[in-house]
């Protein structure tokens, strides 16, 4: 198996290893990034040297399923995938008298400047396959499914040897620990589209259909898979399982808010000087983390905006009320914006606020499934209007026309998709449509000459679309 260089929290990142050279400050120990303390836990041998598969040897043979939830419940957690609804709620939708049920894991992760499942996948995979096996006993699962994008064939690898590792112990197959419990897993690799991870969309594309998604309700607990009940989490969510029946709910609860407890894994990309990702307690304020943990804006800029949770997320600006925010799904939503997948992109005054919309618009016009009217209609329009003012054609009814093609979309559209693209608009038109109207007013930029349009590219075998940014002046 060939090796990733990952290095400073992303795949092909500089050479200055964050972990040891950057120890984090706010934390004693990394939670779900163990492969910081332990560089070699991704191996199983050093896994189980670190107490791995023990936690769910004890948990099948002494604890009852409705314990590991009721547990879950109590630590907090929240779904680390965006939604951040409470897990231990999710377990327990899950009706006891309908069989087969299943545990789908979804590691989709597949917007632009999110890579911090990656890290998990690549280098601590045990613990989430541990946390699997917990999560399917507790909710009574015995088939559970890992749903990632094709492209990430190191991922994807690493996690079929992580498996076949497991089945060689034991710890994977019939009769765990001597229990009645059977738990198979399989590693599923869709065919790289967004909207796959929309936990509906990532049910029909493990089916077999159209990765496009379904009306809610009924949800996935009552009819997911194969029309069964059906738990869908993402990575970290399920790499915390194990970690939180060790030391318990109390422990858990001692990192992060009452609100929102314990760690979250945070990727960081743009105009920072050391991108990449980290763990913070949840509540952290986002100064701390662009400054202290991502040491700053590069030299000679300030920052501009930032988007706080993945390309879908309402951005925040340069202003005491935005960066003193805590890093919560609930003070983020306050605000009108939201923590989302975990991914921090930030801008400095080099960057063109027509550029960054279309560039995310394109995304969201490039991944649109085109099962509903507003979005595929929606996004094309949306990318025609930034492209006429970008390339100095704009006139002065396209401001007013974005803002009503924004009101068209929201609310309209059958899943949140749609609606993401949305955010774009609304929030270049909320904070700046004065640089809005003088790039149409002047047929340019009015920041520097025009540019090329930005390069965006995920390395094979990674997440990292960093350079899903606009171009530096």
């Amino acid at each position: 198996m060939e090796t990733i260089r990952y290095e400073n929290g992303y795949p092909g990142g500089p050479a200055n290893g964050y972990g040891s050279e950057f120890p984090n400050p706010f934390l004693t120990e990394h939670i779900v990034l163990r492969n910081r303390d332990y560089p070699d836990i991704g191996q199983i041998d050093e896994y189980m040297r670190r107490g791995g598969y023990e936690v769910a040897r004890k948990a099948l043979t002494t604890m009852q399923p409705s314990a590991i939830i009721d547990e879950v419940k109590k630590s907090g957690l929240r779904g680390r995938g965006g939604a951040g609804f409470p897990t231990g709620v999710k377990w327990g939708f899950i009706p006891k008298d309908i069989t087969p049920k299943y545990l789908v894991c979804n590691a989709d992760e597949s917007e632009p400047g999110t890579f911090n499942n990656h890290e998990v996948i690549d280098f601590n995979p045990h613990q989430m396959i541990e946390g699997m096996i917990m999560s399917g006993f507790a909710v009574g699962a015995t088939t559970g499914y890992i749903y990632i994008r094709g492209e990430y064939a190191y991922g994807a690898r690493n996690l079929e040897r992580a498996i076949r590792e497991a089945y060689d112990k034991g710890f994977l197959g019939q009769k765990l620990w001597g229990t009645d419990f059977d738990f198979d897993l399989y590693v599923h690799r869709g065919a790289g589209a967004y909207i796959c991870g929309e936990e509906t969309a990532l049910l029909e594309s493990l089916e077999g259909k159209i990765g496009q998604p379904r009306l809610k309700p009924p949800f996935p607990a009552v009819a997911g898979l194969y029309a069964k009940p059906t738990v869908v989490n993402n990575v970290e969510t399920l790499a915390n399982v194990p970690m939180i029946i060790e030391r318990g709910a109390d422990w858990f609860r001692s990192y992060g808010t009452e609100k929102s407890p314990g760690t979250k894994a945070i990727s960081i990309s743009g105009h920072v000087k050391r991108p990449g990702n980290f763990e913070i307690p949840l509540g952290i304020t986002m100064r701390q983390f662009i400054y202290e943990l991502a040491d700053g804006i590069r030299d000679g800029h300030e920052l501009k905006f930032l988007i706080p949770g993945g390309a879908s997320a309402n951005w925040l600006i340069n202003t005491p009320e935005h960066l003193d925010l805590p890093l919560t799904w609930d003070d983020l939503a306050a605000k009108g914006t939201m923590l989302g997948s975990g991914a921090v992109v930030v801008l400095d005054d080099s960057t063109c606020v027509v550029a960054a919309s279309m560039k995310v618009d394109e995304f969201f016009k490039h991944e649109s499934c085109g099962k509903c009217t507003p979005c595929r209609e929606g996004t094309h329009f949306l990318v025609k209007v930034w492209e006429r003012i970008e390339h100095g054609k704009g006139r002065a009814s396209d401001i007013p026309l974005l803002n009503d093609l924004g009101k068209e979309m929201l609310g309209k559209c059958f899943c949140p998709l749609g609606e993401s693209a949305v955010s774009p608009v609304a929030s270049a038109l909320k904070y700046f449509a004065d640089e809005i109207r003088q790039h149409i007013e002047l047929g340019r930029c009015p920041l520097g000459a025009s540019h090329p349009m930005p390069h965006v590219a995920a390395a094979e075998g990674s997440a990292y679309t960093g350079a899903a940014m606009p171009p530096a002046r």
